[in-house]
């Protein structure tokens, strides 16, 4: 995944900062890569690569371990994060299902993130929520019994709440031409009975 503008500058302050810290001790490799990962929120290739030339390792080493320990991300998180459950019980009862239909929707894969950063899905184990089967976390909020209509629900869902936010950003308050505010029903008939 390409680095968005900035990025390269922030991954080496970042990186240079935790080098600093545990200094070029090969032992200390994973706390270096789970530091790295908590201030970037991901290890992108560049960080591996400076934390390979700092403790004078091959990066090839680097990546055996990131690639190793399912607790490192490869990929950046999306601005909303997916993760489907492929527990026994969401398995059995559509968990592929759902996993292929964000897949098709999104036009990534398990794993990934989309180009423009707004979404990242993954495969997780069991939630603990196997009445709901099957389940998928969405922003740490698990929605129940997903279909592929509930997927298209959901994503569409998420991106009516960027366009809400833009909106409240600007005049969000004021009603559009197109649209007229709406009384509450009833409530003319109840103020002419008063004012009788």
């Amino acid at each position: 995944m390409e680095l968005l503008e900035g990025e390269r500058e922030e991954i080496i302050k970042q990186v240079g900062e935790v080098m600093e810290k545990y200094q070029s001790d090969r032992e200390k490799l994973l706390p270096v890569l789970q530091e790295v990962q908590g201030r970037l929120g991901y290890l992108p290739l560049l960080a591996m690569e400076k934390v390979a030339e700092a403790m004078d390792i091959p990066t090839v080493d680097v990546y055996g371990m990131t690639t190793f320990y399912n607790q490192f991300r490869l990929n950046p998180p999306g601005e909303h994060e997916i993760k489907v459950c492929m527990g026994t019980a969401c398995y059995m009862v559509g968990g592929q299902i759902a996993m292929d239909s964000f897949e098709r929707r999104l036009e990534i894969n398990e794993g990934e993130t989309t180009a423009d950063r707004k979404y990242s899905l993954e495969r997780v184990a069991c939630v603990g929520c196997c009445t709901l089967a099957p389940v998928v976390v969405v922003n740490e909020m698990v929605e129940g019994h997903v279909t592929p209509t509930r997927v298209d629900g959901l994503l569409l869902s998420l991106d009516g709440e960027q366009k809400e936010g833009a909106a409240e950003a600007g005049t969000a308050d004021e009603p559009s031409s197109d649209e007229q505010p709406v009384e509450a029903e009833g409530k003319h008939d109840r103020e002419g009975e008063q004012s009788k």
